[in-house]
């Protein structure tokens, strides 16, 4: 009895064993015909075990006609999804144009292609399921002859594509996506797939964005050597906005943007910065990433050669005269002048890295480590981070001296 009991006593304080992984595949197919501006989507889902639930989360302007032959729940903001056996479906139909304040476009189409974002063709999803089940995801575009697509994920012109995002346990589709009559150029730069497209006959400058990239990306790389293999740039004109928007390992940037503008920042530079970090700022500190995406487009052109010193400092003379526009820097969403104002910043930060440290780090360290730990960033998060590279808490990221008023420029 006693032997019978020890043995009872250690299977109990045995530590339980992880269930194996269990995979289900999940399967979209997004149909696209010209003239209609809607694509109609449909998500199988097939396995041994499925999620119990799924919860979609919808914007009714966007996502309607929700149809599925197991339990259903639709209301205003959300779709509640129950599959049943080894096998579900559920079909919806995609809002393929969606304009912004302004009135432009950040996801359009035409009777020659569309442009949209692959995390607006599915909406963000919850699922329920054990936790050792995972998904095996997969994205079919059903095209017109003659369209083709291009994506994040795999090389262009392939119609089927796999999705892959080992932190999540439901991969969905990501990233921008343009589909239709295009014109695609790819190089290698470094370890980088650069992949540049656009509507045919638009008036993207694909072949002078190689170049630039060619010149450009070498110096990012040495900032940010964890960079996406692959990286996507797709264009497109009016009514498109006229600016540029970065998603993940991927960039909208409307085909009438310079790749240098007269202020000596450059977009095309900015937004890779945002795919390099992958952060985002909580409800006041969207400063520091809007801040840190504008100081490494200058950084790289300066260090690339593409601007001279006179041309740099023009530059920080510009920054210095808008800045005095932000009264403060903690606010949800980063205006121009509040961006300049932590480029600011963070040149200072950078020079008193480098004084504190006698050179051996750098503003460039701070960068690599946001990158490596992405998502949300914060000002103390922030301040951790500069004191883990200078050795010691840095008084130019100080809450008092960041509301301090401007000092005006100098003449």
């Amino acid at each position: 009895m006693r032997t019978l009991f020890w043995i009872a006593l250690l299977a109990a304080a045995r530590p339980a064993i992880a269930a194996e992984t269990a995979y289900y595949d999940a399967a979209y197919r997004a149909a696209f015909k010209p003239g209609i501006a809607h694509a109609q989507v449909q998500l199988d889902v097939s396995g041994e075990k499925l999620p119990s639930k799924l919860v979609l989360r919808i914007d009714p302007k966007r996502y309607r006609n929700f149809r599925s032959n197991e339990p259903l729940e639709v209301s205003a903001d959300e779709v509640i999804w129950r599959p049943q056996g080894k096998r579900s479906s559920l079909s919806y139909e995609f809002i393929v144009n969606h304009q912004r304040s302004s009135g432009s476009y950040d996801s359009y189409m035409t009777s020659s292609w569309a442009l949209f974002r692959g995390d607006k063709l599915a909406p963000r999803t919850r699922v329920t399921a054990a936790r050792s089940l995972r998904s095996r995801t997969t994205l079919e575009f059903d095209l017109p002859k003659g369209w083709s697509a291009v994506t994040p994920y795999a090389a262009s012109g392939e119609q089927r594509i796999r999705i892959d995002d080992p932190t999540r346990r439901f991969d969905q589709p990501e990233g921008w996506m343009l589909i239709g009559k295009l014109g695609v150029r790819s190089e290698r730069i470094g370890h980088v797939n650069a992949v540049i497209a656009a509507p045919e006959g638009d008036n993207a400058r694909r072949q002078d964005a190689l170049a630039f990239m060619n010149w450009n990306l070498p110096k990012l790389l040495e900032v940010f050597p964890d960079f996406p293999k692959r990286v996507l740039i797709v264009s497109a004109g009016d009514p498109m906005w006229r600016g540029g928007l970065s998603g993940p390992a991927s960039i909208f940037l409307h085909s009438d943007r310079p790749l240098i503008s007269e202020n000596r920042t450059s977009p095309l530079l900015h937004e890779l910065v945002h795919v390099a970090l992958g952060i985002r700022g909580d409800k006041e500190s969207d400063w520091i990433v809007e801040g840190l995406a504008e100081f490494y487009s200058i950084q790289t052109l300066r260090r690339s050669g593409g601007i001279g010193q006179k041309r740099y400092e023009q530059a920080v003379e510009n920054l210095q005269k808008w800045a005095q526009r932000a009264p403060t820097l903690f606010a949800r969403s980063s205006t121009g002048a509040t961006t300049a104002r932590a480029v600011l910043v963070f040149q200072a930060v950078d020079a008193e890295i480098r004084k504190v440290t006698n050179n051996t780090a750098s503003l460039d360290d701070v960068a690599r480590k946001l990158a490596a730990r992405r998502g949300e960033i914060s000002l103390t998060e922030l301040q951790e981070i500069g004191e883990q590279v200078a050795g010691k808490p840095l008084q130019s990221l100080r809450r008092e001296m960041l509301t301090k008023p401007l000092a005006e420029p100098g003449p």
